[in-house]
């Protein structure tokens, strides 16, 4: 016979009043309490608050205890569920801190949000009684738990880990983190990936630079660096990119990315027209270029300085195209299409190329055969006469406009193309010095400019307003010259919607499951584990 309202009450009433060393005499009363889960809605809510009220009183009826929670935990009402839920974290004590956790993370599955709500608060609050136990139950469904439990634990890591505060964050729990962590690395998916590299980059511990440092390592292990790279293969390129963007941010002066730019100019350069993109509407060979140009300011030795200054050498050739053969007696061209400038990639390239080239300066002059520095020479200046044309233009278009004027979709364009085209002067002007200089300074176009570094920088030239001093000069630049000799004229949209939006974040998912480092986990079918 089902149990009642009245039975409730009336039991709860003998264990309440009872003393606390009289408790334990009261078995029958808690197990009618217990009982209670089978009844109708309302007594499986009186349940629910009456059970974990009294349940330290009853060790030998814990698992009892426990188990009956949890079946209101799954009930069909969702508000039933939810107070079972809220009075979870009241079972949480000693050994039961695990298991109470372990409970919570497989309740993370839920599509109500408010129940999903209720189950993240539930696990804040027993974190904060012990986090390293309430570690153990999330990591243990993270590494053996459903691929959607798997799932929502680490996204509800990568969220709430950074909230808590120090005195629960102690160095013991952070290392907890970081070896528990480099397990699940072991297999994972890209975003998987991701979000646990967002984990350890969260924890205080790591802020060293040795902490970097560990990171990277962790970072290069998963990018397999030490395997060719298969350009065919859009998984490989997507975990090389992924792998990249992580890394980035952990460089500086004192963590240097050497590796990954030698990599990229053994295994990646070679291949870079061949490179097939993990997402259809992304230029695999800009963000390819990107990535190398921002590693390469944190560049430190490396044992193939003068090959990978040769790999960038020849891509530059690559992309600077020798200026047209037949020239009219006014010096107007008169074949019929121009050679296309391709100002974004040159960017990235020269970029690279001269941070590398500090490493090596005399490589021009001792490296590179009298008559292919003639030629590189002649690609320079046809590009940087380009260069003049493009930037008068920009300038010309941009005259006048301030506030919303250059929020418009059109003008951040331009405005971005106007570093762009900045830049790719300045670099281009100190490789003309005799003997080439490497000693400017320039932020790369889609990188926000640094205030140490506005300050630093030289008044510029007319020819280098608008390369990051102020937006008033930027924004005022001269009018072209009557008979300005029309080089290059570029057609309208050459610069993407997207040019200046280069993050670090992952730009679509790795394709497949889990495997090792990125590869095919298996499937597990997994029914209530509690």
């Amino acid at each position: 016979m089902a149990v009642t309202i009245e039975e409730l009450y009336r039991n709860y009433g003998i264990l309440a009043d009872a003393k606390p060393e009289d408790l334990s005499q009261h078995k029958y009363a808690y197990q009618v309490i217990l009982d209670g889960v089978k009844g109708g809605p309302k007594e499986k809510r009186l349940a629910a608050q009456f059970i974990p009220k009294f349940f330290s009183s009853f060790p030998e009826l814990a698992d009892a205890a426990i188990n009956a929670q949890l079946d209101l935990c799954e009930d069909e009402d969702v508000s039933i569920r939810r107070q079972a839920i809220k009075e979870l974290p009241r079972f949480a004590a000693g050994e039961n801190i695990v298991r109470v956790a372990d409970i919570l993370t497989q309740l993370l599955q839920t599509d109500d949000s408010a129940e999903f709500s209720q189950v993240n608060t539930a696990l804040v609050s027993i974190f904060k009684m012990d986090a390293k136990a309430t570690l153990r139950g999330l990591f243990s469904q993270i590494l053996q738990g459903e691929d959607i439990v798997r799932e929502r634990a680490i996204k509800f890591l990568s969220i709430k880990l950074k909230t808590l505060p120090e005195d629960t964050m102690t160095k013991e729990v952070e290392d907890y983190v970081f070896t528990e962590t480099k397990k699940v690395l072991e297999d994972v998916t890209g975003e998987e990936f991701v979000l646990l590299m967002r984990i350890l980059m969260a924890l205080k511990g790591l802020q060293t630079v040795n902490g970097r440092q560990q990171l990277v390592e962790l970072v290069v292990e998963q990018a397999f660096l030490e395997q060719a790279l298969n350009p065919a293969d859009p998984d490989t390129v997507d975990r090389l990119l992924q792998c990249t963007r992580q890394a980035l941010p952990l460089f500086s002066k004192n963590v240097h990315s050497s590796r990954f730019v030698s990599y990229f100019c053994d295994h990646v350069l070679p291949n870079l027209s061949t490179l097939t993109s993990p997402v259809a509407e992304l230029d695999i060979q800009q963000e390819v270029l990107k990535l190398l140009a921002e590693m390469s300011l944190f560049c430190g030795d490396m044992e193939k300085v003068e090959a990978n200054l040769l790999m960038l050498f020849e891509k530059l050739l690559e992309f600077m195209p020798l200026p047209p053969e037949a020239e009219g007696e006014n010096g107007e061209n008169t074949m019929s299409e121009e050679p296309k400038l391709q100002f974004s990639y040159v960017e990235c390239l020269l970029f690279s190329f001269h941070q590398l080239g500090k490493k090596l300066p005399d490589f021009l002059i001792d490296k590179i055969n009298a008559e292919r520095l003639k030629d590189f020479k002649i690609r320079l200046q046809y590009f940087a006469r380009g260069l003049q044309v493009y930037i008068r233009q920009l300038r010309v278009a941009l005259q006048g406009k301030t506030g919303d004027a250059l929020k418009t979709d059109e003008n951040k364009i331009k405005v971005v193309a106007l570093k762009i085209t900045n830049n790719i002067n300045i670099l281009i002007k100190d490789l003309f010095h005799n003997p080439p200089s490497y000693k400017s300074t320039v932020t790369l176009s889609w990188r926000p400019v640094q205030k140490a570094e506005a300050v630093a920088q030289k008044r510029p030239s007319g020819e280098e307003m608008g390369t990051g001093s102020t937006m008033k000069k930027l924004l005022s630049p001269p009018l072209p010259r009557r008979n300005a000799r029309q080089i290059y004229n570029p057609p309208s949209g050459k610069y993407s919607a997207t040019i200046g939006n280069f993050t670090n974040e992952q730009r679509g998912g790795f394709r497949g499951g889990r495997g090792r480092g990125f590869g095919g986990r298996g499937g597990r079918s997994r029914g209530r584990i509690y």
